[in-house]
């Protein structure tokens, strides 16, 4: 069974694909990946999950995928104002 594997570099950042591997069940898929990924323990956490379950749009699709969006100004930043005071949002 064909795994995908993710890795969080350390705590706060967001967790990164970094590739696939084969196993035959999660326990095992889990030791491939850090035994393959994080041998020089530049990880603080991974994931690995089946590619079967990995659901992905058609770059093809994008036009009609996102443009919908475009056309509601309250989802864009700029349609906003930051009130006086506020150095963080």
């Amino acid at each position: 069974m064909l795994w995908e594997v993710f890795v969080r570099a350390r705590g706060g950042l967001h967790h990164a694909h970094v590739g696939s591997i084969h196993a035959s069940d999660a326990e095992l898929a889990m030791e491939n990946a850090r035994d393959v990924f994080t041998r020089r323990g530049e990880a603080a956490s991974l994931w690995v999950v089946p590619s079967t379950a990995i659901v992905a749009s058609d770059p093809a699709d994008a036009d009609v995928l996102f443009e919908p969006a475009m056309d509601k100004e309250f989802r864009h930043p700029t349609y906003y104002e930051v009130p006086d005071g506020v150095t963080n949002l």
